[in-house]
C-alpha cells in the first residue's frame, strides 16, 4: 500500500509537471543577460520532472527505510528532535526538501522568479542535463549502498544507546558521513539539471545542517566508542573519502 501512495505521488507529480510543459518552455527571463532558460519544451520538461521526482523518490525512500527500520528495532530510530538546536536543524532540513521537490513547480512562464530562479547559460547544455541525470542516479545508488551496509544501525537522529557495533564497512570505510555526501551529489546533480541560484542555495543550505549534524554525532560517537571511534575518524574523512 504504501509502494501504491508513494508511485501515486510521483505520477501525480510529473502530470503537473507534463501540463506545465509548453510554458516552463517558454519562459522569457528579463534581464541580467547572464541568466536564460531552455527554449525546448521536452527538454525543460524533462529536467524540471527529474529533479522533482529524485526529491520525492530520496524521501519518500527515506520514510520507507525508517519504517523499516522501526519494524526490526522495536521503536523509532530517532526521528523526533530533540531540543533546540537540532529542531533548527531540522527546519533547515525542510527548507532544502522543500526546496528540492518545489523549485520545479516554480518554474513558469507566466512567472520564472526573476534572477533567483533564472537558468545559467553555461550549464544549460545538453552535456549538464545528462551529467545531472548520471550524478542523481548514482547518488541515489550510493544512498542505497549505505542502508545496506548500516542495516538495523541506520538512524536519523541521534541515538543515546551504544545498541550495535560502529559500522565500517561499505562506504564508512573510507567516509564517515556517506549519506550525506551522497545527498549533496544528488544536489549538484539537481544543480546541473536546473542550474539556478535558488539550486545554489538549497546545496549551500543542505552543507551547513549536514556540517553541523555531522559534528554533534561525531562528538556522541566519540563518548560512545572513544578509542575506537578516534581511530576510525583518524583513517577515514568526514564527506569525502580518504585513501591514505
Amino acid at each position: 500500500m504504501r509502494t501504491h501512495l508513494f508511485s501515486t505521488l510521483i505520477v501525480g507529480t510529473l502530470i503537473l509537471l507534463g501540463l506545465k510543459g509548453t510554458s516552463l518552455g517558454d519562459v522569457v527571463i528579463s534581464p541580467p543577460e547572464s541568466l536564460v532558460t531552455i527554449s525546448d519544451p521536452l527538454m525543460m520538461w524533462l529536467r524540471c520532472a527529474v529533479v522533482c521526482a529524485s526529491g520525492l523518490i530520496y524521501w519518500g525512500g527515506v520514510w520507507v527505510q525508517a519504517k523499516r527500520i522501526r519494524r526490526k528495532i522495536g521503536r523509532t530510530p530517532n526521528i523526533r528532535p530533540r531540543g533546540t538546536r537540532e529542531r533548527l536543524l531540522w527546519l533547515g532540513w525542510t527548507i532544502v526538501v522543500i526546496g528540492w521537490i518545489a523549485q520545479p513547480l516554480l518554474l513558469n512562464g507566466k512567472n520564472p522568479g526573476g534572477v533567483l530562479f533564472g537558468l545559467c547559460p553555461d550549464l544549460s547544455h545538453p552535456v549538464a542535463l545528462w551529467a545531472g541525470i548520471a550524478i542523481i542516479v548514482l547518488g541515489y545508488l550510493g544512498t542505497l549502498w549505505c542502508y545496506a551496509a548500516m542495516g538495523a544501525a541506520w538512524r536519523i537522529g541521534i541515538d543515546t544507546e551504544k545498541t550495535a557495533s560502529l559500522v565500517e564497512t561499505g562506504p564508512y570505510r573510507r567516509m564517515r558521513h556517506p549519506i550525506y555526501s551522497f545527498q549533496m551529489v544528488m544536489l549538484i546533480g539537481a544543480l546541473l539539471l536546473l542550474p539556478t541560484l535558488a539550486s545554489v542555495a538549497i546545496l549551500l543550505l543542505h552543507f551547513i545542517c549536514a556540517s553541523i549534524k555531522a559534528g554533534d554525532e561525531e562528538k556522541h560517537l566519540t563518548v560512545v566508542y572513544g578509542d575506537e571511534y578516534l581511530a576510525y575518524r583518524g583513517r577515514s574523512g568526514k564527506f569525502f573519502p580518504r585513501f591514505w
